[in-house]
């Protein structure tokens, strides 16, 4: 027999040098993962977390490996007992063997070495699919109480929050170890009995009867645990009207569950029986019993019931089940704690209320997101590679006055850099950074309809106390690329005129590169080789990687769920990130699911990110919620009390948007108590819609400033409100409390019932029947330009409510609108008015429109012209737009009509204005 031993040898050094390549990788990246975590002081989260999985994923890999290398060693009698009565004849060019005995290639030790082979693949295989489920063994070692009983099994909620689910995760694992084990006892076995040329004869065979038999009785064993554990998941079940076990699952389903456990252990016990017996139909009549059993008292008598004894009979049948559903799905999203109260909302607003609530007036939001998002991109990103990722909403004390503004981070974006700059020096060491941000206030606009401004154009400047001495963003939600600082490159910082100033990090963020073994890691981590070879690095430059707080932030904590918006903060002249966090389970008994998944959602944590540093700190904001409590315990120390945030901080915590939403869901169905009301529906809610273009959708939550009714001063609130199921007039609004004490707390303010109150599509219907209105929309529409409604506001005035909604116009090609008029409607008036004030005082009468000392006016850009000026202004572009005509210059010809559009517009606005 020849043997090419040149290719054995090579394809081992392969194979060594793929996997020394593999492991020097992960290596490399857990190394450089363990020295981030430490630079973040978070090394005790990276240790608690790599030992957990490593522990769990070795521990379920070894009893795997022993339990299967153990069966397949049991089965080694057998299978050379066979090899020495079997022969092989092969015949090829290189070798012929004729009648020569298996049992001299099948040698006992070859057969070890197969069975550990076996059992270490499918050891790794188990390894590999359990690496997720290290925090539900953590969770299992740190459980916490919630305080509440469940009504079937009486067990404390934390039993099925933390402990359930690793007894579940033992038996699924437990199952799956015996399947496979059985599967691949039974292939050595068929091997056995096919080499003694008897292949359907396994069951004959006394070696593999015994054997498999005990795996069975084995599997039974763990079957009957399993239905066990099926009782309680029937807490989160689902049938008929009810979330949760109703009288079909109480009644029949956890009684099967019972009864098919016992079955199961009889199934075992008559298979060891059988052992002795060797009766194999005693064995076949009681698997047979258990599959009969599962049909019928798992499937059919559940069903029997719930037709002929619930469905018609549900209303009274279900109602101790229903109240159990209604309570502990209002506990599972702090329904319960919502405070409700009545809004006559009927009421007519006089002048007196008007001037009496100017803080609510001078804060109504004129400007939608998307709109201002595509305004600042052409006012404010300055050049090509800024840009606004998003428009962020947040309240400001602003000159002495408590102000909403809508404001927005200038990051870097590398992708917008043209090809020729996009160099390995300029995207790993030049081009690091965004800077500063943009503010304007939510309600004010220049006659030209664009924004004003309180923070504006690079270096960010103002006409208020508000400044940024630290507008530098290393850290936020464009910062994909890992860069290097403090090399002997400087950083480009922000465009001055026709040059750059350039600037060097200052701060401690990242990881020092202060050797060459460093940065030889870094390159093979990074996957870039010219970490080793540039000659800008030295021992004092640094790595900022992770920088994107998208994935920063839940790489420290990924066992919490991340609001879709983190928002940026300016507090004493730095910029941070504040970014809410959820803790979710699927285990709370009775309880809807809110994402057809989790049924239980709290925001326990406030996510603070330094936009310069780095730095990541968490803040408990709901210290009462039993998952952030066993959270503490798994990690020590990784927590901070929210009295730690700084305060200036602590005045920027907001309810955030996607907790309200979902609480805001539930409540629309879960406000009603009463069983026969919430069984019939009958006083369901909905989110008011809001017509977009020819469609409608949801209306979105949002941020105002008002004074609360029976409150004194104004503060943030989060508002949504509902309209009758089928219905489009309003039933009530629903706020959420952000400011000092108060944050938190959830009102429901309710309509009465037999009045009506305009819902935001009917005062939309409103305007499209106002024939003013339509006619100017229309005629703007044939102009060359397209409008845009805006989002319509409901906002409460004391005890009555105003809408308002924006219309922006947009020119064709233009990608900038701009605010020229806004609606205002209350009780049966309807105006359109280039300003809100000119609006206010055509409702209300003189007097009423918005106030504002001069000292507090934003930065409009700009000086106020008169109608003089803007006349010559207009004559002037005119006769510039007709030169340029006649010398062929259609680009700025089309540019001097444009300016000439934006001239008239203002002295329409001016004229309009006039008394």
């Amino acid at each position: 027999m020849q043997i090419n031993l040149r290719r054995i040898i090579n394809f081992i050094i392969v194979a060594a040098l793929f996997i020394l390549i593999v492991l020097g990788l992960y290596g490399a990246r857990l190394y450089t993962d363990w020295l981030w975590f430490q630079s973040l002081n978070y090394q005790m989260v990276f240790t608690t977390i790599i030992l957990s999985k490593a522990g769990l994923r070795f521990a379920v890999g070894f009893i795997l490996f022993v339990f299967l290398f153990i069966n397949l060693y049991l089965t080694r009698g057998p299978l050379l007992k066979a090899t020495q009565k079997a022969t092989v004849i092969k015949e090829n060019d290189l070798l012929t063997i004729q009648n020569v005995s298996l049992n001299q290639l099948i040698t006992p030790r070859f057969l070890v070495l197969l069975f550990i082979l076996i059992s270490l693949v499918m050891a790794v295989f188990f390894n590999i699919s359990v690496a997720k489920d290290w925090i539900v063994l953590q969770q299992f070692l740190h459980p916490s109480n919630f305080g509440i009983n469940d009504p079937i099994f009486q067990k404390d909620i934390g039993f099925y929050v933390f402990q359930l689910p690793f007894y579940i995760f033992l038996y699924n694992v437990a199952s799956m170890a015996v399947l496979v084990t059985a599967f691949w006892v039974t292939i050595v076995y068929l091997v056995s009995n096919f080499l003694q040329g008897n292949p359907g004869r396994l069951l004959h065979d006394i070696s593999a009867r015994y054997h498999l038999s005990f795996l069975a009785a084995v599997f039974f064993i763990i079957k009957a645990v399993g239905y066990l554990l099926e009782q309680y998941m029937l807490l989160f079940s689902h049938r008929g009207a009810v979330w949760g076990p109703g009288y079909t699952t109480t009644h029949a389903t956890l009684i099967a569950y019972k009864v098919l456990a016992v079955i199961a252990l009889i199934c075992a016990l008559a298979i060891l029986i059988n052992l002795f017996l060797r009766k194999f139909r005693l064995v076949v009549y009681s698997i047979g019993v258990l599959l009969v059993a599962s049909i019928a008292l798992g499937g059919l008598y559940p069903a029997f019931i719930q037709k002929f004894v619930v469905t018609p009979n549900e209303a009274v049948i279900e109602r101790p089940y229903l109240e159990r559903n209604i309570k502990f799905t209002r506990m599972a999203y702090n329904l319960d704690k919502i405070e409700k109260k009545d809004f006559p909302a009927g009421k007519t607003l006089a002048a007196e209320d008007i001037r009496a609530n100017q803080d609510t007036i001078g804060n109504i939001r004129l400007w939608d997101w998307e709109q201002l998002k595509q305004t600042y991109g052409q006012l404010q990103e300055i050049r090509l590679y800024y840009e606004f990722p998003d428009i962020d909403i947040d309240r400001y004390t602003i000159n002495g006055r408590y102000r909403q503004v809508m404001l927005a981070p200038r990051e870097l974006n590398q992708d917008h850099l043209t090809a020729q700059a996009k160099t390995w020096v300029n995207q790993r060491l030049v081009f690091t950074h965004g800077y500063g941000v943009t503010m304007s206030p939510v309600n004010e606009k220049t006659t030209e309809g664009l924004p004003t401004f309180f923070l504006k154009d690079i270096p960010p400047t103002g006409k208020t106390d508000l400044k940024v001495d630290r507008p530098e963003i290393y850290f936020g939600e464009r910062t994909d690329q890992d860069v290097l600082v403090n090399t002997k490159s400087q950083e480009f910082n922000y465009p001055q005129g026709d040059v750059n100033v350039l600037s060097t990090y200052e701060g401690e963020g990242g990881v020092k590169v202060n050797n060459f073994l460093h940065r030889a890691i870094f390159a093979l981590a990074l996957g870039d080789y010219k970490i080793i070879l540039s000659s800008e690095i030295d021992n004092n430059s640094r790595v900022l990687y992770y920088r994107n707080i998208k994935e920063r932030v839940p790489k420290i904590a990924p066992f919490l769920q991340y609001d879709n918006d983190p928002y940026m903060i300016v507090s004493n002249g730095k910029l941070y990130w504040m970014w809410d966090a959820y803790t979710t389970t699927n285990k709370f008994p009775y309880s809807e699911p809110f994402d057809r998944i989790n049924n239980y959602i709290r925001n326990p944590v406030k996510v603070v990110v330094d936009a310069y540093t780095g730095q990541v700190d968490f803040y408990i904001s709901d210290k009462d919620d039993p998952l952030i409590q066993t959270y503490s315990k798994i990690f020590p120390g990784m927590f901070k009390s929210l009295e730690e945030m700084p305060e200036d901080l602590h005045k920027h915590i907001r309810y955030p948007v996607d907790f309200f939403r979902t609480q805001a869901e539930m409540y629309a169905v879960y406000h009603m108590e009463d069983n026969l009301v919430f069984y019939n529906r009958e006083d369901r809610w909905n989110i008011a819609n809001e017509t977009m273009g020819s469609s409608e959708k949801q209306i979105e939550p949002y941020y105002t400033i008002i004074k609360m009714p029976g409150e004194s001063e104004p503060e943030f609130v989060l508002i949504l409100p509902f309209t009758p199921q089928n219905k489009k007039n309003m039933i009530a609004w629903m706020a959420a409390r952000s400011d000092g004490d108060n944050y938190g707390t959830l009102l429901s303010y309710n309509f009465p019932k037999q009045e009506l109150i305009y819902g935001p599509t009917q005062i939309e219907a409103r305007l499209n029947q106002d024939t003013l209105i339509s006619q100017q929309l229309s005629l703007w529409n044939q102009r060359g330009s397209s409008v845009i409604r805006g989002n319509l506001l409901v906002i409460p005035v004391k005890d009555a409510l105003i809408y308002v909604a924006p219309i922006y116009l947009q020119a064709e090609q233009s990608k900038m609108p701009e605010l020229r008029r806004v609606i205002l409607a209350h009780g049966d008036k309807v105006v359109m008015e280039p300003t809100l004030e000119i609006a206010l005082e055509k409702i209300f009468g003189e007097g009423t429109g918005i106030t504002m000392p001069e000292e507090q006016q934003p930065d409009t850009g700009a000086p106020a012209a008169s109608i003089s000026e803007l006349t010559q202004s207009a004559n002037r572009l005119y006769d510039e737009a007709q030169n340029k005509l006649k010398n062929g210059d259609w680009a700025g010809y089309g540019e001097s009509l444009n300016k000439l559009k934006q001239t008239l517009a203002e002295l329409v606005v001016k004229a309009e204005n006039q008394p």
